[in-house]
C-alpha cells in the first residue's frame, strides 16, 4: 500500500490535535463561559475528524491520480469554508 499524503490527512490531524487539546485542556480556552463542554466539544472534533477521514478515502477510491486528489480535496476545503463563512 502506498502512502499518499493528501490535504483531508492534515485536516484530520488538526481535528485529532484540537480534540485532544480541549479535552485536556478544557473549553475555557475558547473564552466560552461554559468551560464544563469540553468533553461535548472534544466528541464534535472528534466526530469531525472521522467524517473528514471518511470522506478522504472515498475520495482516494473515486480519483486514483495523486494530482486529480489535491485539485478535489483542497476544493472542497476551500467550498466547506465558504458555506461556513456564510452561515456563520
Amino acid at each position: 500500500m502506498k502512502l499518499r499524503i493528501t490535504p483531508l490527512n492534515f485536516a484530520t490531524a488538526f481535528f485529532l490535535f484540537l480534540a485532544v487539546y480541549i479535552w485536556i485542556n478544557g473549553a475555557a480556552i475558547t473564552g466560552m463561559k461554559f468551560t464544563h463542554l469540553g468533553g461535548a466539544i472534544s466528541l464534535i472534533f472528534l466526530l469531525f475528524a472521522f467524517v473528514v477521514s471518511f470522506m478522504d478515502i472515498m475520495f482516494r477510491n473515486f480519483f486514483p491520480d495523486l494530482k486529480k486528489i489535491w485539485l478535489i480535496e483542497l476544493s472542497f476545503i476551500a467550498l466547506a469554508t465558504i458555506i461556513f463563512l456564510l452561515v456563520k
